[in-house]
């Protein structure tokens, strides 16, 4: 599946077409605010405002869509995080289904809230105490939820993010990566995986988690920070949603004193051993090469084109510091 502008303005017009399943008349405008995984959109009619998100097929399915959003609406209840609500249809449903270009797509709808994403240049040493605060009320949370029966979400293994069948695909089809490159992502991937197994999975370190907390699923307002999109949540390493939290900007100097800040806010709620600090470069780096593999098979998305090939240098320099670390 290819986001090209044509597919684009199609799906803008067939999603236009469902808006009355919220209640939106044929007066409501509909505009694309990202593309990324999936096409999030927003629908207005007067001060109404509605998030709109189609699914990438064959990514989630409906049973784990609905897992997700079980989750939120638990955060949401026990008051763990700022997160939008999730907006039933008309029809009372959570989940919905567009036809389209042959194919059935998953919708879901949010509440919109205000507030901007913040940027990689920017000061972001307070954001980050703040967002270590929220990561240990997710954790904490994750810890004792008793989930639904058919709670069903994927896991963010090593197997599963390196591998060659990688849920973002695979990292040596990186852009403009050569032999040399291959071999050191090939190192990088083993030692990696070798201090995950000696780190270990046990529940304390292992469990449901965002995943996905980038600056741009953040939204700050005055000194408000929200969390969006969880679209990615599963179970993985805990430490992992730092990793998360530095995508694009991995290899910044200023990565480490953000990992001091995140680490002391989120020390304000829960414990951090040693061995949970310790394995943050470990992570960093993993989440440095999905990212690697997702530029390269979402090339048609502007975030894939920003990064191209220099991402994957970056990469390379990173893994490089991480192999010749002590």
């Amino acid at each position: 599946m290819t986001y090209n502008d044509q597919f684009l303005a199609s799906l803008h017009i067939a999603l236009g077409q469902k808006l009355h399943e919220w209640a939106f008349s044929p007066a409501a405008t509909l505009s694309l605010l990202n593309i990324s995984e999936n096409a999030t959109y927003l629908a207005e009619e007067g001060t109404r405002r509605l998030v709109l998100r189609v699914h990438r097929p064959a990514y989630h399915r409906p049973q784990e869509i609905m897992g997700e959003l079980a989750w939120i609406a638990a955060l949401r209840a026990d008051g763990v995080v700022d997160t939008p609500a999730p907006v039933a249809g008309v029809d009372g449903q959570l989940l919905h289904r567009l036809d389209h270009d042959g194919t059935e797509r998953a919708v879901t709808a949010f509440a919109f809230v205000p507030g901007r994403s913040p940027e990689p240049h920017e000061d972001l040493g307070d954001w980050f105490q703040d967002l270590g605060r929220v990561t240990a009320r997710l954790h904490t949370h994750a810890r004792t939820w008793q989930k639904p029966a058919d709670f069903n979400r994927k896991s963010w293994t090593v197997d599963s993010i390196l591998g060659r069948d990688g849920y973002w695909g695979d990292w040596r089809a990186g852009l403009g990566l050569d032999a040399a490159g291959l071999r050191l992502l090939a190192q990088a991937q083993y030692a990696i995986s070798f201090k995950l197994a000696q780190y270990g999975m046990g529940e304390d370190r292992f469990g449901l988690i965002h995943g996905d907390l980038r600056l741009a699923n953040l939204l700050v307002e005055g000194d408000r920070l929200r969390v969006i999109d969880f679209d990615d949540c599963g179970f993985g390493w805990f430490m992992y949603d730092f990793a998360a939290a530095v995508s694009f900007f991995e290899h910044e100097p200023v990565v480490p004193q953000l990992a001091e800040r995140w680490v002391e806010g989120y020390r304000r709620v829960a414990p951090l051993s040693a061995e949970d600090i310790a394995i943050l470069p470990a992570l960093v780096l993993m989440r440095r090469m999905l990212l690697v593999a997702w530029v390269a098979s979402h090339a048609e998305t502007p975030t894939a084109q920003e990064m191209g090939a220099a991402y994957t240098e970056g990469a390379l320099a990173l893994a490089d510091r991480f192999l010749s670390s002590p």
